[in-house]
């Protein structure tokens, strides 16, 4: 049975709100954003999404019922996803100044580091088990299970990209070195509170 028009919007909704709201992905895409502008932060923007959207399909076929069927596995991946993520927050927070040639040669986080992310991101995990758990009717599971996926990608995709414009929009205003390492510092230290549901959420 095809999702109806009203369960769709219902989920459009929950694929928007839960996209456009703070996270990891979109804290990392504003200071992006900020220190490497929107174009060069496209591919990260696109890693999200997709990498968003095959977690979704991994989900909808089972992957978390191995989660639950072997619970440690889940505590590792979390335990990685936390080391990864202070990683990150190292490097935004060590960011250089916009406009000096070592940050010129710099790299921002890539299509393939965007995607792998999202397999140790805390707030992926929630938003692709509540899509699947929420809105997947179980009369044509596969079908719906790959909707519910793209659709999510295809909402997911402009609302990071919203967070990445902003970011590039605050280059003009974070031109002296002392307002961006306070912004920097500031993201990084956001992305480290956005541990708290992976290390403390049991």
């Amino acid at each position: 049975m095809p999702l109806s028009p009203e369960l769709i919007s219902a989920f459009m909704l929950f694929a928007f709100v839960s996209s456009i709201t703070p996270g990891p992905n979109n804290t990392m895409l504003l200071a992006s954003g900020v220190n490497f502008g929107f174009r060069r932060t496209i591919p990260h923007a696109l890693g999200i999404s997709a990498g968003f959207m095959v977690l979704v399909l991994a989900v909808g076929l089972g992957l978390g019922g191995v989660f639950k069927a072997v619970p440690m596995a889940y505590t590792v991946l979390r335990y990685l996803g936390a080391a990864y993520l202070l990683y990150l927050a190292w490097k935004v927070a060590t960011s250089g100044p916009l406009s000096t040639a070592d940050n010129d040669h710099r790299q921002p986080l890539g299509f393939w580091g965007a995607a792998a992310f999202q397999w140790v991101n805390p707030k992926a995990w929630v938003m692709a088990v509540g899509a699947i758990t929420t809105y997947t009717p179980s009369q044509g599971y596969l079908t719906n299970v790959c909707v519910i996926a793209l659709v999510f990608a295809l909402i997911n995709l402009p609302s990071v990209c919203l967070w990445a414009g902003c970011g590039s929009a605050l280059r003009n205003v974070l031109t002296q070195p002392k307002w961006l390492l306070v912004f920097n510092v500031t993201m990084a230290l956001l992305l480290v509170v956005s541990l708290y549901p992976i290390l403390f959420d049991q």
